[in-house]
């Protein structure tokens, strides 16, 4: 009897371990950010943007920096996001490198690298939109960088919005965006590591960016500055 009970069990276990296992459900389809920002012209505000850029540095870890001082100007359209356009320009001059040894930043903005006295500011203009999602879109354009233009992509994501608020009186709205480009393209080589060599500072550059805007007033409210 005893011999049976074990061979039963075994029977079972065999049968549950060649069972399929369970079918999870496919993820419920995202939902747009529902929000009443009005369409028509956005001003970055400042006091809520970043902007960092990475880069993989002898392999060991993913140097990080950003610049502090840029603006932007969005043409908002919800109802037709494939319509909007972006136009941005940077301060190459406001690059802020993590606790920087003596005289590492001047290296920077030197000739070698950025070479902010020749070309002190950084341009991108929007030539297309192409919405990927409720909440997302593929934005294309034309960056300008250390004296080259070379067509760059951003995948961006629309966090939300609002005409206004008794604390702030006037339409915001907020995104997120990402996306990479190789230095070399725009003249930017200097210290990119030999084929098969780590020993260097490697050529892909990652940047993300995180902004809210400021849009149009809200009827009948008064304007403070911006908070």
């Amino acid at each position: 009897m005893t011999m049976k009970i074990a061979l039963a069990i075994a029977a079972l276990a065999l049968l549950h371990a060649c069972a399929p296992p369970p079918t999870k459900a496919p993820p419920a389809p995202e939902a747009a950010v529902v929000h009443d920002a009005p369409a028509g012209e956005y001003k970055l505000d400042p006091s809520h943007a970043d902007l960092s850029f990475r880069v993989n540095h002898i392999g060991m870890s993913m140097y990080t920096a950003r610049f502090t001082k840029f603006d932007a100007t969005l043409q908002f359209d919800p109802a037709n996001p494939e319509a909007m356009s972006v136009i941005a320009n940077i301060d190459v001059g406001s690059l802020a490198l993590p606790n920087p040894p003596t005289g590492f930043t001047e290296e920077m903005l030197g000739a070698q690298w950025f070479d902010a006295a020749r070309y002190p500011e950084i341009r991108f203009r929007s030539t297309g939109v192409e919405q990927t999602g409720p909440n997302t879109a593929r934005v294309t354009g034309d960056l300008t960088l250390h004296g080259q233009t070379k067509p760059v992509t951003l995948e961006a994501r629309f966090n939300g919005g609002y005409a206004g608020h008794p604390m702030d009186p006037h339409g915001r709205i907020g995104f997120s965006a990402h996306g990479s480009l190789r230095r070399s393209a725009f003249g930017i080589a200097y210290g990119v590591p030999p084929e098969g060599s780590t020993m260097g500072v490697f050529d892909e550059v990652e940047f993300v960016i995180e902004a809210e805007f400021n849009g149009p007033p809200l009827a009948g409210a008064a304007q403070p500055a911006n908070r």
